[in-house]
């Protein structure tokens, strides 16, 4: 059942929060504003380093063996890696030989939301109704639920068991008679169930510590937990098979805490181990004697690898669309910023006028809509003075059409004034000369057909 609050906020309190907004407003403001011109630029130097980089890319065709002639150079090459290090989890009885080897922790508990309804009150004020309802849903941390609204609902989360997300990678990865640096082993992605040594003594520890420190229990020091045992693949005693305890539930590679997988309950937590194996990857870099390093164009650095084999017109390609899809965004949270700057600044109208709600709605509309305009049309102008800094031709187009809009909406405002007054003469009454008679009124007529009797 959902919880429900009212609180009240004075017309002097309105009053006073709008002239704060009026600071974060011309923060944002001018926050927007700079984003704007520095988004420009970072595009437009990322597309001269892309374009420049793959001006300057050799092809790398053989990875057998270390090749002094491409020592400096900016190369692409695919083929397969390999390791032979064996990873282990800093806890659990999890490990192999793996490029990257992960751990997900999750917890079964309540979440908060809640909803504003606003309402505005004659004389200013203003009446907040928050309406509070709680869920149930797998989280990344454990909720602090002391906080919560709704005083059913506080401290009613807890957790059977806490760890900490963990990952570990490989120091050694092989790309032929070369070596990939750290930066390319953690950019690996493909994950693949990891495999739980289902039968370590640890599990039965780990549920011995759960049932002692379970809701209802008594209150007993908790065991030591046995030290995890490094497994590999080839390892006998390794097994993706189910194995249950009583809190403690084992099935291929999620350890599930708590009393049933298939109806969690508040204060569950959920394992999920994955690892990533050597896979054949397509890269771009700079050759460094037996490895590869950052590649330094006159407009930044630059190297990347990709999983599988992927052409290097291709990568070069999703680079390009990376940083336009980049750059609209940028693009969009600039100019969100400057318009909800403007309202932030030149809200206080409206507040001022909220003694009459009714007028202070229209107020409202009108001060959102200017800033709207005018907040995309200053957005405009910056981009285009940014793309005249960084490129001209283009820059100078798109402040012709901030122009255009700005003439469009100006002349419109006039025609629509001048179509006001020319409607309001025409529907104004003619005003009597000075001196003149009045007019006599106007006679009524016999219908045509009524003729005086003789």
């Amino acid at each position: 059942m959902a919880y429900q609050t009212v609180t009240h906020t004075s017309y002097g309190q309105r009053v006073g929060n709008s002239f704060k907004g009026i600071l974060t407003g011309i923060v944002l403001f001018i926050g927007g504003t700079v984003l704007l011109w520095w988004n420009e630029g970072r595009a437009v130097k990322t597309d001269k380093m892309l374009n420049q980089a793959e001006e300057l890319t050799v092809p790398m065709d053989n990875i057998s063996k270390v090749d002094p002639a491409f020592e400096g150079k900016l190369v692409y090459a695919n083929g397969m890696t390999e390791t032979t290090d064996s990873l282990s989890d800093s806890q659990f009885p999890v490990g192999g030989i793996a490029v990257q080897l992960g751990r997900e922790v999750e917890y079964y508990q309540y979440e908060e939301e809640k909803h504003e309804e606003t309402k505005d009150k004659l004389g200013g004020g203003q009446e907040t109704i928050t309406t509070y309802t709680y869920k149930t849903d797998w989280v990344g941390s454990p909720i602090n639920s002391s906080n919560f609204a709704d005083p059913q609902y506080q401290k009613s989360n807890f957790t059977l068991a806490q760890f900490e997300d963990e990952v570990h990678y490989a120091e050694l990865v092989k790309f032929g008679a070369y070596r990939l640096n750290e930066s390319q082993i953690r950019s690996f992605t493909g994950n693949e169930s990891a495999t739980i040594d289902a039968e370590s003594d640890f599990f039965k520890t780990l549920n011995d510590n759960v049932i002692r420190t379970a809701p209802g229990a008594a209150p007993v020091a908790p065991a030591t937990a046995a030290q995890p045992t490094t497994t590999t693949d080839s390892t006998a005693a390794t097994t993706a098979a189910a194995k249950d305890y009583e809190y403690v539930h084992i099935q291929g590679n999620v350890v599930y805490i708590g009393k049933n997988p298939s109806s969690p309950q508040v204060g569950d937590v959920r394992i999920t181990f994955n690892k990533v194996m050597p896979q054949k990857v397509s890269l771009i870099a700079k050759v460094m004697g037996d490895t590869f390093t950052q590649y330094k164009t006159d407009y930044g650095t630059f190297s990347t690898i990709r999983m599988g084999e992927v052409g290097v017109d291709e990568i070069y390609q999703q680079e390009h669309d990376n940083n336009t899809m980049m750059t609209w965004l940028l693009r969009l949270l600039g100019v969100l910023c400057v318009i909800g700057g403007l309202k932030g600044i030149f809200g206080i109208l409206e507040t001022l006028a909220k003694v009459v709600p009714f007028i202070a709605n229209i107020i409202g509309f009108g001060v959102g809509l200017i800033c709207t305009v005018v907040g995309l049309v200053w957005s405009l102008i910056v981009i285009a003075l940014a793309w005249i800094f960084y490129r001209p031709i283009l820059g100078i187009a798109i402040l012709v059409i901030a122009g255009g809009l700005i003439y469009y909406f100006s002349t419109k405002g006039k025609k629509k004034k001048a179509e006001q007054a020319a409607a309001e003469a025409a529907a104004a009454p003619a005003a009597p000369v000075a001196g003149a008679a009045p007019a006599a009124p106007a006679q009524p007529q016999a219908p045509a057909d009524d003729f005086p009797k003789v």
